[in-house]
């Protein structure tokens, strides 16, 4: 679909209040999804390191 003008192409013919919507909740999904990846690995790299440090604790 071409489009003649930048605001052509923000209207989305017609459509822009759902592709900016879609595009929208897609973005924040995926940015809540990375936060939570991210916050849960760091999680698993602090009980990963405790576990190693009392594993070397241990006879």
């Amino acid at each position: 679909m071409a489009f003649d003008s930048f605001a052509a192409f923000i209207d989305m013919g017609g459509y822009a209040a759902w592709v900016w919507t879609s595009y929208g909740l897609a973005a924040l999904a995926l940015g809540g999804i990375l936060i939570l990846t991210r916050r849960t690995l760091k999680a698993r790299e602090r009980e990963f390191e405790t576990l190693k440090a009392n594993r070397r604790g241990t006879p």
